[in-house]
């Protein structure tokens, strides 16, 4: 199975994939009384969002990095820890920005 593999570009695919699934999570638990359009348009212009809202998509990284270390697949856990760390900042990046 992929995902029992150990490589950096698995853990760098999974630490892209899995703040998205984060935020359609979110969007599916709180919001979706509005579109994804409209959700992500609040998001990206609200500060207060961005903060809590990007906090918790990154969360999902949390997760996958926690699953890989304990089952020591270092190398894949290094690959979502780089993508969550350029998902931070962005996110600080935005927020500034906004």
């Amino acid at each position: 199975m992929i995902l029992k593999k150990d490589n950096l570009r698995l853990g760098l695919a999974l630490g892209v994939i899995g703040p998205y699934l984060g935020l359609l999570l979110i969007w599916q638990l709180k919001l979706s009384e509005v579109s994804f359009m409209e959700f992500l348009e609040q998001f990206l212009s609200n500060n207060r969002l961005i903060t809590s809202i990007g906090s918790l998509s990154l969360l999902a990284n949390a997760l996958l990095f926690t699953i890989y270390i304990n089952t020591e697949r270092d190398e894949t856990a290094k690959g979502i820890f780089i993508s969550t760390i350029i998902y931070g900042i962005g996110i600080l990046i935005l927020k500034i920005f906004n």
